[in-house]
């Protein structure tokens, strides 16, 4: 159990104890191994992902990342990866801190595409803090039908 304290300002909620404190570093091994708990904040991307008929559409809540700090892959033909970094903020040793909110650290993020998903031709844009991921469907084929004629 830990207590958190938020600041030295007033706050009503200033001292309370976090009931999921070490939670997610027991869980993640990767997260455990670093000790700045700004880390396990940013360790889950916010991303939904939405089917239309011509695509899968993924839109991740990147603020404050630079398109140079995000990696999109394909693994194994069909997993799409987003991973990335936000960097930290420069310290400066005369700045005095009331509140740190805003996470910084490392982000991953593995989705298996259905079957029929191009993943060849996966297309990716980073706008205002919010990366799209468009991965083309490949077409449905009716099946042909073909009448037959019945004799008698």
């Amino acid at each position: 159990m830990s207590l958190v304290r938020r600041s030295n300002v007033f706050d009503p909620f200033a001292d309370f104890w976090d009931p999921f404190d070490g939670v997610l570093r027991s869980l993640v091994p990767s997260v455990a191994a670093s000790s700045n708990s700004d880390t396990a904040a940013f360790a889950n991307a916010r991303i939904d992902w939405k089917e239309t008929p011509e695509a899968h559409v993924f839109k991740a809540d990147l603020p404050g990342v630079k398109k140079e700090e995000v990696k999109l892959e394909v693994e194994d033909g069909n997993v799409l990866v987003i991973s990335g970094e936000r960097s930290k903020e420069k310290e400066d040793k005369n700045d005095k801190w009331h509140r740190v909110e805003r996470s910084s650290g490392k982000f991953l993020r593995r989705f298996r595409l259905p079957e029929n998903a191009k993943t060849d031709q996966v297309k990716a844009g980073l706008e205002n803090g919010v990366l799209t991921v468009t991965v083309p469907k490949a077409e449905v084929k009716k099946p042909e039908v073909k009448a037959i004629e019945i004799s008698g």
